[in-house]
């Protein structure tokens, strides 16, 4: 090979190792700013950008895995035609979408290149970092940090809940597979799951992270044990929750509330998330129903939801979220972007349930404890549009994505 050919292969080779240590740094930041994450993440864009060869593409360019996602950020740059609300609005709105698109260039990378080790350790180390900095707050008074939300260091509970869950079930993951390896990791690593547990229970429980906990523990046994021990499993998280609603007062008031909430609030008594969500969902329906196809257009939700309400959308509190991502995705992009969203999910689901799943390690659950997550909070929430769990979203099944297919190819497997 020639000095000249041999020249590109090694700049290649260092702006993907550069693109790996950036892919680390953005899932480390993750959990603690925004900002950083998006300089972080854009940079690691670029430089993955420059490091793609025809080849890698061709090998993915059909799975529906990658279709998927590039087809709802082209139909969503495409819906700026058909908008009525002014342009700055419209092209405002893309970048919550077209984040998707960064998706099958995360499982092209992580499949040449086999580093995504370091970036699911750093994430968990950062996640480490922000349960110690939230038992610090509420275990001692003096702790300098100080957040307007209770035991919550950065962003928001929904967020911190959502990320301790993710810990919870992969760390319980590992114990069982450790279980009859090796002893003390599988302690370890259940003592590790208990803490992250103990904090969404006891100090910020986020409702919908709850629900999506729950599901994906259920999932865990289902996949992990059979006959016997997955009865003595699913007994024991009963035996766990009876003891968490015994123990944990905050952890009842959170669920119980819910129906007061909705109570008072169709009384008229008071302003409620829970109420406020059905009286959100039910107006999303009737905008939907008046362009249900194609829907309003980029950058539209706010406008027509305020219009439904009744409101002027230059109001700081003017609706702009129907909290629920199918109809966040309707009401701008119509059934056609609907259907794109769900194929998207079952693409992403059959990603990770392959005849591999088993024996692929902890990767192959991380991918689709993240799908099945997004799936149930979407149900209450449009967290694909939102900036951290979008983000966690494309990183995680881009990231495991393109774990396991570089697995495969190292074992000389055919790709999906």
């Amino acid at each position: 090979m020639s000095v000249a050919a041999i020249q590109p292969a090694q700049r290649s080779a260092r702006l993907m190792l550069v693109a790996d240590w950036l892919a680390v740094a953005a899932a480390v930041s993750l959990p603690w700013s925004t900002s950083v994450t998006s300089i972080l993440t854009g940079a690691w864009v670029v430089v993955a950008l420059f490091t793609l060869d025809r080849e890698s593409i061709e090998r993915v360019r059909w799975m529906a895995a990658v279709v998927f996602p590039l087809a709802i950020a082209v139909y969503a740059i495409l819906a700026v035609t058909w908008s009525d609300v002014a342009w700055p609005l419209r092209l405002r709105s893309l970048p919550t979408v077209v984040k998707l698109a960064v998706i099958p260039l995360f499982l092209i990378h992580f499949r040449r290149t086999g580093a995504y080790g370091p970036v699911f350790i750093g994430f968990f180390v950062s996640c480490c970092a922000l349960l110690v900095a939230s038992w610090l707050m509420v275990m001692f008074p003096w702790f300098p940090l100080r957040t307007p939300n209770y035991g919550v260091p950065v962003k928001d509970y929904i967020s911190q809940s959502g990320f301790f869950s993710i810990c919870v079930v992969a760390l319980l993951d590992r114990a069982i597979t450790a279980w009859k390896e090796s002893l003390p990791t599988a302690l370890f690593c259940t003592g590790g799951a208990a803490l992250f547990f103990a904090n969404i229970v006891f100090v910020a429980t986020g409702r919908t992270s709850l629900v999506a906990l729950a599901a994906l523990l259920l999932l865990l046994g289902a996949l992990r044990f059979r006959g016997r021990a997955l009865l003595l499993f699913f007994g024991a998280l009963v035996v766990l929750a009876a003891a968490a609603w015994a123990a944990s007062p905050y952890l009842r008031y959170r669920v119980t509330n819910v129906v007061e909430d909705i109570r008072d609030f169709r009384a008229n008594e008071m302003d409620t998330s829970s109420g406020a969500r059905l009286e959100f969902w039910i107006h999303s329906l009737d905008i939907v129903r008046e362009a249900p196809l194609f829907g309003h257009g980029a950058g539209s939700t706010r406008e027509v939801m305020s219009q439904s309400f009744g409101v002027d959308p230059a109001q700081k509190s003017a609706p702009s979220n129907p909290h629920n991502q199918i109809l966040a995705v309707a009401i701008p992009y119509g059934l056609i972007g609907v259907a794109l969203l769900i194929a998207m999910w079952i693409a992403h689901l059959r990603l990770f349930v392959t005849a591999e799943f088993l024996a692929s390690g902890p990767v192959g659950f991380i991918g689709l404890a993240i799908v099945v997550q997004n799936i149930i909070g979407g149900l209450f929430n449009s967290h694909l549009f939102d900036f951290t769990q979008g983000w966690f979203y494309v990183m995680g099944v881009g990231i495991a994505g393109g774990a396991l297919f570089y697995r495969r190819d190292a074992q000389g497997a055919s790709p999906r």
